[in-house]
């Protein structure tokens, strides 16, 4: 995306910050860094309530170096979040720019996943200059090496799947734990990895129900395996379904464990914190620059502004290499 003109330069500037979608852990973190470094810059800063939908019914405030206080260490996001599919109409859009209008913003920084980016894509089109951070445990925007919250959501279920191989082993179970991930199976890869699993179920394995009773079956009677761990990326098979077919197949007590939102909380890893802070201060640079429709990326260790339409239109990343290297493991 282009300069957006009138915008470089502006040392006056007022933007707004909201987060959007599904909430992950380091979003405070980057409402900080923005915050205090667009503060530090001479720009005025408007915290809006509740998503694109706070920027509709216009709950806007301003934001002081003291409202971002002891806040990095804090799950979820202060801003708060919500869904609004509405936000594609124009009109709706509308009323959203005339609220900014109203406070005299030029400029928002979003942090979310997807549907956000392609919020702010919209309104960058429409005249207001918009950043976008990536917030989202599922690590689902191709173009950045890791998102907000993907880690902290990632040492959550490596917790969890470690307390359960514990009661696994004393029981001869099959735990199957099912995460989160959407259409990416990098939450469930990583944590398998991480955890030593016996089997990863994701959208790019696919589901073979053959294969997966064969494994379980092998590792049972060849191995003298007396627990296995499966992790599951939700959407794909009901968890308890899969346990009830491994009870049936198998010596294994098939057991089905659910992390759902817990996933989503507790406090953003060091990692996340310092991601979450570079991003958001590298989202301050661009808007001094006034670059529009941009998004805030970690390539290779480095924070760099790609356009948000890119983006989105980048494909998967593969990870086979990691996907090969976790069957040379089992």
């Amino acid at each position: 995306m282009d300069q957006v003109e009138g915008y470089k330069g502006d040392k006056m500037m007022k933007i707004g910050i909201l987060t959007s979608g599904g909430d992950a852990p380091g979003m405070n973190a980057a409402i900080r860094a923005i915050t205090r470094c667009a503060l530090t810059s001479g720009m005025e800063v408007f915290g809006i309530m509740d998503g694109y939908k706070g920027l509709v019914d216009g709950d806007i405030h301003k934001l002081e170096r003291g409202s971002v206080s002891d806040t990095m260490f804090r799950g979820g996001t202060i801003l708060g979040s919500a869904r609004l599919p509405e936000f594609v109409e124009v009109d709706v859009r509308k009323k959203a720019i005339a609220k900014l209008k109203k406070h005299g913003i030029k400029a928002l920084v979003v942090i979310g996943g997807d549907g956000t980016y392609r919020g702010a894509l919209e309104l960058t089109r429409m005249g207001i200059n918009c950043v976008a951070l990536p917030g989202t445990i599922d690590n689902d925007i191709t173009a950045t090496d890791y998102t907000i919250g993907f880690d902290t959501a990632l040492n959550t279920v490596v917790q969890a799947v470690d307390k359960l191989r514990d009661t696994s082993s004393s029981h001869h179970r099959c735990s199957i734990v099912e995460v989160m991930g959407n259409h990416c199976g990098d939450l469930a890869l990583y944590s398998a990895i991480s955890c030593g699993a016996e089997i990863v179920i994701t959208p790019e394995t696919g589901y073979n129900e053959k294969k997966i009773l064969e494994r379980l079956q092998y590792l049972e009677l060849t191995k003298k395996k007396r627990h296995s761990t499966v992790i599951l990326t939700e959407k794909i098979i009901v968890a308890s379904e899969l346990a009830n077919k491994i009870s049936a197949a198998t010596d294994f007590s098939g057991r089905a464990t659910v992390l759902g939102h817990i996933q989503r909380g507790g406090s953003p890893t060091p990692f996340d914190r310092i991601l979450a802070t570079k991003m958001g201060d590298k989202a301050v640079e661009l808007l001094k620059d006034g670059l529009g429709g941009q998004c805030v990326c970690s390539v290779d260790g480095k924070m760099v502004g790609v356009p948000i339409e890119e983006a989105l239109a980048m494909p998967k990343k593969s990870r086979q290499a990691l996907y090969d290297m976790f069957e040379r493991l089992v």
